[in-house]
């Protein structure tokens, strides 16, 4: 799962907004080209890590200034919980404690949703996968406790220190049921942020906007009347774009062990099985596209861990979601809560 460590950012910025029109390079200021430059307006930063971008089309430049400065309090509410940058974060005192008291509705509503997923997908989605990031840090990085055997190492992590079963949440506390444990929400927690802001904005009567903030989440259509199209990068060449996909008042995140690795190879990286320790090799990517962002980002971390094999049971208990799933050979498939179809 996507991790990130104090002093070490993890930028995930696999896809990018492209224009409707066929040909157009797949880049955002192309789209904010298309439209009437008294009507975009945009902010740019980091949400727990992620390179991010606000863009939104209003006629009123005052109105669309006070709602990006209210999108940016917000942001600011969401990295005191989730983020693991922040020693004063909550997600950073419950690790540090092992107990965190009168926690937020936010912290604990992404806990619960976590827990589900990882019961539905029987484990491949465990947010306790922090101990194996903190191991293969010191590790590979900052080479603080280098291991003789680190998969060996890992597996012993894996069973010892990684189960979301461990993890008791409630009004009054959330706790770990294990000494050592420690848990990371950026394979989430990212698309809960862009489903919020999201909801924010379209409550404040936005009818045209992209909402990059780690994931995608798009309201309506272009202003040209199109919907909007999102290159996905090719995890097997550096710089090209696979696909395009064309969205509109929808979602879209993905997973894939090439946004942080630990070596050269590749092959360790931030995406972990939580049965083995060991990083998720049997996918080079899976894009998740669906009505909410917090259910795309798990389920392509949930599916880039367990295998294809298990998109269409996952996909059942999401309602109008699919994934693409690409292979190590390079093909890939579509598929539905019914099973795979055309890509």
């Amino acid at each position: 799962m996507p991790d990130e460590k104090l002093g070490r950012p993890t930028r995930r910025r696999f896809l990018r907004v492209v224009a409707a029109a066929a040909g157009l390079p797949p880049i955002i200021a192309t789209v904010r080209a298309t439209a009437p430059k008294a009507r975009v307006h945009s902010w740019q930063g980091e949400v727990l890590g992620a390179l991010s971008e606000l863009t939104l089309w209003h006629p009123d430049a005052a109105f669309a200034q006070r709602s990006i400065l209210r999108v940016r309090r917000e942001i600011e509410r969401f990295e005191r919980i989730f983020s693991l940058y922040r020693r004063d974060s909550e997600i950073s005192r419950l690790n540090e404690a092992g107990k965190l008291l009168k926690p937020s509705p936010e912290l604990r509503q992404l806990i619960e949703e976590s827990q589900r997923l990882g019961e539905l997908s029987g484990g491949a989605f465990d947010i306790s996968v922090q101990p194996l990031w903190r191991l293969y840090e010191a590790h590979f990085w900052s080479r603080s406790e280098i291991q003789p055997d680190i998969t060996a190492r890992a597996r012993d992590v894996a069973h010892t220190v990684v189960d979301f079963r461990q993890i008791e949440s409630g009004a009054a506390a959330i706790g770990f049921g294990r000494a050592g444990m420690a848990i990371t929400l950026n394979g989430i927690a990212q698309g809960y942020i862009s489903d919020a802001i999201t909801d924010m904005l379209r409550n404040e009567g936005y009818e045209s906007a992209v909402v990059d903030l780690g994931e995608y989440r798009t309201i309506g259509r272009h202003p040209d009347g199109r919907p909007w199209r999102i290159g996905i990068r090719d995890g097997r060449h550096v710089g090209s774009i696979d696909r395009e996909v064309d969205l509109e008042d929808m979602a879209l995140a993905v997973s894939g062990g090439y946004g942080t690795t630990f070596e050269a190879s590749g092959r360790c990286h931030h995406i972990f099985d939580p049965r083995t320790g060991a990083s998720a090799n049997s996918l080079v990517d899976v894009a998740v596209i669906g009505p909410r962002a917090t259910a795309a980002d798990g389920l392509a971390t949930a599916i880039c861990v367990a295998g294809e094999a298990l998109a269409p049971t996952l996909l059942a208990a999401y309602p109008q979601t699919r994934a693409i799933v690409t292979r190590l050979d390079g093909t890939s498939t579509t598929f539905t809560a019914k099973g795979p179809a055309a890509a």
